[in-house]
């Protein structure tokens, strides 16, 4: 792992109406982790990456990819080549092809005319081919997406970060809608994917055991708060019993 600082908060804070999304929130993330983010629901864990993605905007604080502060980003090219998002939903488009899917992943560096032309004849093939082979999918380059099982459609997604090729990668319940045998393989060939191309993980997991199996430090949210921020085999049981535990009253 590098010292490269890649993610930078500084006292960030969002509200919906009158609920506290994110409360002022402190942390650095370093090039090459694996980070997960665990909490209850409505903790906050959604809309931060949500935030990282540029999707919701502080009202305070300030958080600086890669040296420069997130507002800064505004070329859509540049931002893509620092932060992918994978989400639970897959984010795929069903009645297409997979090459399409997975060559998705180049649409923010092509132009309008070559992204129109790629839905006939399908633009730098060979990359949609090479990442299909990386996630065991070399032989469903023309399927029909929506035929493809629920693992599958994720390895998909898999596929096209691999093309987009960002530094940072954001996953929101990547393996939540997986049954357990399926959701250990996804996040088997993540964890592989990222390390091998030193690149950095935060996800966003309902399973605690899932988040101290595969990810090198965790995140604990409550109530919009940081509510312990630690190596992941320094996280006890009690830790988790006190984050998960509902609160008798307001």
């Amino acid at each position: 792992m590098t010292s490269k600082i890649i993610i930078e908060a500084n006292q960030i804070s969002k509200h919906f109406e009158r609920k506290i999304a994110l409360s002022s929130l402190s942390f650095t993330i370093y090039q090459g982790e694996r980070v997960a983010l665990i909490g209850s629901s409505g903790a906050g864990k959604t809309t931060l990456l949500n935030t990282i993605a540029g999707l919701v905007t502080l009202e305070s604080g300030t958080l600086i990819i890669d040296e420069k502060p997130l507002s800064q980003y505004k070329s859509g090219k540049i931002f893509a080549k620092k932060v992918g998002v994978i989400r639970q939903q897959f984010d795929l488009i069903g009645p297409l092809a997979v090459v399409h899917n997975v060559l998705a992943g180049k649409l923010s560096e092509w132009g309008f005319f070559k992204s129109l032309l790629s839905l006939v004849i399908p633009q730098e093939k060979d990359a949609a081919a090479k990442a299909l082979t990386r996630v065991g999918l070399a032989n469903k380059l023309y399927e029909r997406t929506t035929n493809l099982s629920g693992g599958e459609q994720q390895r998909v997604a898999l596929a096209r970060l691999i093309v987009q090729n960002p530094e940072i990668i954001l996953a929101d319940e990547p393996v939540a809608s997986l049954d357990p045998a399926r959701a250990e393989d996804i996040l088997t060939m993540l964890t592989k994917l990222v390390t091998e191309e030193n690149q950095t993980l935060i996800a966003s997991m309902h399973s605690v055991e899932y988040a101290r199996k595969f990810f090198t430090r965790i995140i604990a949210l409550k109530n919009g708060g940081l509510f312990f921020d630690l190596p992941t085999e320094k996280v006890t049981d009690d830790m988790l019993t006190n984050l998960y535990q509902i609160k008798e009253q307001e």
